[in-house]
């Protein structure tokens, strides 16, 4: 029976995307760096970003750590700890006031609640830097529980991320709908957990996924 539905946070509640893209395109000429080559410069960043992310969640680097990564593989610079996160404080800046909740967020997570279900979390992040997120945005107090997974012994879609979600929700995985847009981690793993499962495909990119919606006003129309 269904007891619980866990969002993932990142381009699934909140505009993650669009908030760093903003946030790289006012930072780039405090680098110096033209902007002829703007969308090249943007596929670098975010490819950079997701390869050291991803050695985060394998717990082969630190959080503070891939920050300095993505720095310095960015601007091909030998930056001291220091100077690298000098310099990421320019773009973290800027991206924090990006942030901003997708509108069909907040409605979903009501409807969640009002259905008698708990409503929460499971974001690949650091739980201090996600927290602040929820709180910025307005989404903190819609939720019931937020599992972040650096309180876990791995993140998405790692199968002890969703063991783990489950143990601290106190629910079996059959009780359990995840709701995110990323295909391995808030799709497929969670239904090799024995999780239920629903891709949010906000820019239509998974015909292919037959559980699937465009936006989170569908959410029960498909559960």
């Amino acid at each position: 029976m269904l007891k619980v539905v866990l969002f993932d946070l990142d381009d699934t509640l909140v505009d993650q995307e669009g908030a760093s893209r903003t946030a790289l395109l006012d930072w780039l000429p405090e680098l110096g760096l033209g902007l002829d080559d703007l969308e090249e410069l943007v596929a670098a960043w975010h490819v950079i970003a997701e390869e050291a992310y991803a050695r985060y969640q394998r717990r082969e680097i630190t959080f503070q750590d891939q920050r300095r990564v993505r720095v310095r593989e960015f601007l091909g610079a030998d930056a001291t700890d220091d100077e690298a996160d000098e310099l990421f404080s320019g773009y973290l800046s800027r991206y924090e006031r990006a942030w901003v909740a997708f509108d069909d967020a907040v409605p979903a997570l009501r409807r969640v609640r009002d259905a008698g279900l708990v409503v929460a979390l499971l974001t690949n992040g650091d739980s201090a830097h996600q927290r602040h997120k929820l709180d910025r945005t307005g989404l903190a107090e819609h939720l019931d529980v937020v599992v972040a997974s650096d309180d876990l012994p791995a993140g998405k879609p790692d199968p002890r991320a969703y063991a783990e979600a489950c143990a601290v929700l106190g629910v079996a995985p059959g009780d359990v709908l995840m709701v995110g847009n990323d295909v391995e981690k808030d799709f497929q793993g969670p239904l090799d957990a024995g999780m239920g499962a629903v891709l949010l495909d906000r820019h239509d990119r998974h015909p292919e996924v037959a559980d699937r919606i465009r936006t989170l006003a569908e959410l029960f129309r498909v559960s």
